[in-house]
């Protein structure tokens, strides 16, 4: 059980043993009128959530292994009942003795029914009581297990989006290196130098779902400067990087499938020189990044480039966004004049 669901727990329990201190002491008050000792009331209860806190802390102890039968709530609630004799055995003696340890502390004699009767109505009792928080706890763990199970769910869904999109970058990146080896053996061997570099920085970040974005820049300009080899002559640049924006989380190639948007649906169809600018820049608690180029337009022809596109690389991206900040980030594409496209990417990012 972890910290929230303790809590929890720890405040239904308090608030329990609140009411019945409220409830044992009205009684004394109507039974006993301008009779003093309002201690005995409370000594009362207060002997009873000792014990009763020992007991329910020694059943959990022995219980929790079985926390993986929650699904199948008869067995689970089968083994909790096997602490009710324990209770019945040891509740009264213990709540008891000490009552009785304390009034002969101070002289007095503490008086009850007989011990029969006295066993009896407490173990009815307790009884109620154990099942009752039994429900309590039940209830507490089967929803923490249906959060943990969520939350697994959401991490999977995410690390095969991700998984997806590295592929698809891995596709690309071997195709430019296809076509230069007819043409350039030379740039080909380069290109592929560069892509291993591109590989290697990838393993820092291998199975997490977020990186700084100084880690995201530098696979960004890795695979900037293979399709810069593609493309050569075809294609400018230009880096506006704001310093502080350096330590931010973003999700792991978030920045790619933007790029690689560019090359495919303007750089590749066009023979003249395509402008390219990146930035970073934070906007108060906001990471905003943006790629623009100059000359492409959002069509029917582009499906990934629209809003609501199905192209894979902003697909993805868009879910993995939605799963890990929510309504904190957004993505949207622009179409800007006379041409352009700038894609533009807000994620939260605390000071």
């Amino acid at each position: 059980m972890n910290r929230r669901a303790t809590f929890s727990l720890l405040i239904a329990w308090l608030l329990f043993w609140a009411m019945m201190v409220a409830t044992a002491v009205q009684e004394f008050l109507r039974h006993e009128p301008g009779h003093g000792g309002l201690w005995q009331p409370i000594l009362w209860e207060s002997s009873s959530m000792l014990v009763a806190s020992l007991l329910l802390a020694m059943q959990r102890l022995a219980t929790r292994r079985y926390d993986g039968l929650l699904t199948t709530p008869v067995r689970w609630f089968a083994r909790q009942a096997l602490w009710l004799p324990v209770w019945w055995i040891l509740f009264t003696p213990l709540a008891f003795g000490i009552r009785h340890a304390v009034y002969a502390a101070i002289g007095l004699e503490y008086r009850h029914e007989p011990w029969g009767e006295t066993f009896l109505y407490e173990n009815i009792k307790i009884s109620i009581f154990v099942v009752i928080f039994t429900l309590i706890t039940f209830g507490i763990l089967s929803f923490r297990a249906a959060e943990q199970a969520n939350a697994q769910l959401r991490t999977a869904q995410l690390h095969q989006l991700t998984q997806q999109m590295q592929p698809h970058f891995l596709f690309n990146a071997l195709n430019t290196i296809s076509s230069l080896m007819h043409s350039d053996v030379d740039r080909a061997d380069a290109t592929l130098v560069q892509l291993a570099d591109v590989l290697r920085a990838t393993l820092d970040v291998s199975g997490q779902q977020q990186a700084p974005l100084s880690t995201e820049l530098r696979l960004l300009r890795g695979y900037a400067r293979l399709m810069e080899e593609r493309f050569i002559d075809r294609v400018q640049i230009s880096w506006d990087i704001d310093a502080s924006c350096g330590e931010c989380q973003v999700p792991v190639m978030s920045m790619q499938p933007l790029l690689e948007n560019v090359f495919k649906h303007t750089v590749e169809r066009r023979r003249g020189v395509t402008s390219i600018a990146i930035s970073a820049q934070r906007s108060g608690d906001a990471l905003l990044l943006t790629i623009s180029d100059d000359a492409g337009r959002l069509t029917t022809e582009a499906p990934a480039a629209k809003p609501g596109g199905s192209g894979i690389g902003v697909r993805n991206l868009r879910e993995r966004l939605q799963g890990l900040y929510g309504e904190r980030a957004s993505l949207s594409l622009l179409q800007m004049e006379p041409a352009g496209v700038s894609a533009q990417m807000r994620l939260p990012c605390a000071s």
